[in-house]
């Protein structure tokens, strides 16, 4: 059954791409995207066993990332008709196959529990989401493609040094080599130190270029700025949480082998300081308000870093984190995309009054913002509040101290942009456009805002039972 993950959007694709009309394609999305939720839904309330061999398996880690992918693909599923109806000028047979692709590699990602195939699922990501960047068809799209396949692509090679490394300290320790998770697991205490050392630095610099940490983070501002507001919701809340998942895999065996894993933490706690510290720099008087999103994704997964870096009590905070910030980029990003096309620019000095012109999209745009920067009710503000409550209950006053002062530059850089896009009234030179809100355009971002001031207020029982069964694999807390 968990293959079905894979292959019900396989199908789909192929539907898609078989499909001539410009007008009907689009429709194929969410009646896939909406199977696919069930199906979901399904398995993580009743997994199947391992399979044979033990390389398919969906665990608590990948039920969160599987949630959060699958919960993000049906809303921008469903945003993609109305947006879509609007771009009639191209042909969307490339962007609909892809969005399915690309799905179908990030469930990989979720159930695999061999670490090869893990690698081939998040480059196929890597390669599926590059044409969908480059959907609007002008230089500074392909630009941004060419940047985000290669400094991913360099990431993922790194990455693949990482797991021959990793594999070969198997064979080193006497063992069959092998890139399985148990196994590695199993026998990570007897893994060669200098090789497993060697494997760990690979496969964090090469997945964390995935993740978008700095400084490897250099192709996200541009990717992020260039894609439609869809592209960019899933590149935000579905790739960078496989990437983040493939770092907890890692997590998982330097955790096992007991030598490596006060390396890994430190690591990972520097890396999120520095991601958060390069947000706020470069927030700061941001005029390209796409671009904002794109350094509050590198804050957002400096922030999971840190959480998997503490440890403990803030490994439940850090896997809380990676469902909200999915969410709320989505929030953000489709709403942005919104503004975008019925301004047709996406500058601060341009796009002013927003709530004015788009009242919808500018509130949710407006809501989305108070919800990132990780103010109540919505729920990042309690999955922040768990990471930082633990950095000073474990008495790493410093982290702590640098990861306030990083959320305050951040909050006030962002609002500096945000605010002066949605407040006022439009200028007067700016002609009207036939883009306005619409339900399809209006509803997914809506209840996607609805889902984390639900988690904000009253997290459901059985997801919070979740995210301790993740953090439990992890050595966190019960």
């Amino acid at each position: 059954m968990l293959v079905a993950l894979i292959l019900l959007p396989l199908i789909g694709a192929l539907i898609a791409f078989l499909t001539p009309n410009n007008l009907w394609r689009p429709l194929i999305l969410p009646i896939m995207a909406c199977i696919h939720l069930g199906l979901s839904a399904g398995l993580v309330i009743k997994t199947p066993p391992p399979s044979p061999g033990g390389w398919i398996w969906l665990d608590p880690l990948g039920k969160v990332v599987l949630i959060c992918i699958s919960l993000l693909f049906t809303v921008c599923a469903f945003y993609s008709v109305g947006y879509l109806s609007y771009r009639q000028e191209r042909s969307n047979r490339v962007l609909c196959t892809g969005l399915l692709v690309c799905l179908a590699a990030m469930c990989l990602v979720t159930i695999t529990q061999h670490l090869g195939l893990l690698w081939v699922a998040l480059e196929t990501t890597t390669v599926s989401m590059a044409p969908l960047v480059y959907f609007n068809c002008n230089a500074r799209s392909i630009e941004a493609t060419w940047k985000y396949l290669l400094i991913c692509s360099v990431g993922i090679g790194l990455a693949l040094l990482g797991l021959l490394f990793l594999a070969y300290s198997t064979y080193v320790a006497k063992h069959d080599a092998t890139l399985l998770l148990g196994a590695i697991i199993g026998s990570a205490r007897e893994l060669n130190p200098a090789w497993l050392h060697a494997a760990a630095i690979f496969l964090l610099v090469g997945f964390g270029s995935k993740m978008g940490l700095a400084p490897l983070h250099t192709w996200k501002p541009d990717a992020y700025g260039e894609a439609p507001g869809l592209v960019g919701a899933l590149l935000a809340g579905g790739l960078v949480n496989c990437a983040f998942l493939s770092i907890l895999r890692v997590y998982q065996v330097c955790l096992a082998s007991g030598i490596e894993i006060h390396f890994f933490r430190n690591a990972l706690i520097s890396l999120g300081l520095l991601s958060m510290g390069f947000a706020a720099i470069f927030m700061a008087r941001q005029a390209d308000f796409k671009r904002t999103l794109a350094y509050s994704s590198v804050e957002h997964v400096g922030i999971l870093a840190i959480g998997l870096g503490l440890g403990k009590g803030a490994l439940y905070g850090a896997l809380f984190h990676l469902l909200n910030n999915g969410l709320t980029k989505g929030v953000l990003f489709l709403s942005s995309g919104n503004i975008h096309r019925s301004y047709g620019n996406k500058t601060t000095d341009v796009v002013k009054g927003a709530l004015t012109r788009l009242p919808w999209s500018g509130g949710l745009f407006l809501a989305g913002f108070i919800a990132i920067t990780g103010s109540p009710p919505f729920s990042p503000f309690i999955s922040e509040y768990t990471i930082v409550s633990s950095a000073f209950i474990n008495e790493r006053h410093w982290v702590g101290g640098l990861f306030l002062f990083f959320l305050v530059i951040i909050f006030i850089g962002m609002a500096l942009t945000v605010l002066p896009m949605v407040m006022g009234a439009p200028p007067a030179d700016i002609p009207l456009s036939d883009y306005q809100d619409r339900l399809l355009t209006v509803g997914p971002p809506l209840v996607m805002l609805g889902i984390i001031l639900w988690f904000g207020i009253w997290p459901p029982a059985f997801l919070v039972t979740l995210l301790h069964e993740g953090a439990a694999l992890l050595g966190g807390m019960p």
